[in-house]
């Protein structure tokens, strides 16, 4: 009876992982997708983000003033709908996750720049701000799991040994 349940689980955990191994890199692209294209949008519409004015006055600092804020919001928001549409289509990765990883620095830096607003007892107790930031540890991770990926090439005739043996 043991070794049944034993083998029924087996099963079910194989079966379960396999699932896992086929559909979670899809749907890890499509759930960054998402995110990066509801929240991008949502800055083209003042008041709406909640990351809008800390994402202004960010995006002024490492600009040295030279992006005026009015015009700031809407290039993030450009930028963010532009990464979640290549990772909802999977279309051109390498650079929709190069666009990925350069905003994540922008995202990451208020933790240094304003430590005052993303703490409310630096370094341990996020503010909500803070707490919106630092879960970008997980986007950053995602983004190397699927960048891992974008390399993997289909092999090519001139690279596979001769399967049949009569030589090359």
């Amino acid at each position: 009876m043991n070794h049944h349940n034993n083998s029924t689980f087996e099963n079910i955990d194989k079966r379960i992982s396999a699932w896992m191994s086929k559909y979670g890199l899809l749907l890890l692209r499509l759930s960054v997708g998402v995110i990066f294209f509801w929240f991008g949008i949502l800055k083209f519409f003042p008041g709406l983000s909640p990351a809008q004015d800390l994402a202004i006055r960010t995006i002024h600092l490492l600009t040295f003033g030279l992006v005026p804020g009015s015009v700031s919001i809407y290039l993030l928001a450009s930028w963010e709908v532009l990464i979640g549409i290549g990772l909802l289509t999977g279309a051109y990765m390498r650079v929709t996750l190069l666009l990925l990883f350069a905003q994540m620095v922008g995202t990451m830096s208020p933790v240094f720049l304003f430590p005052e607003e993303v703490f409310t007892r630096i370094p341990y107790a996020p503010t909500l701000e803070g707490q919106y930031i630092i879960k970008n540890l997980v986007i950053i991770s995602a983004g190397l799991v699927m960048g891992a990926t974008v390399r993997k090439e289909k092999p090519r005739l001139a690279d596979k040994k001769n399967v049949e043996g009569d030589g090359d």
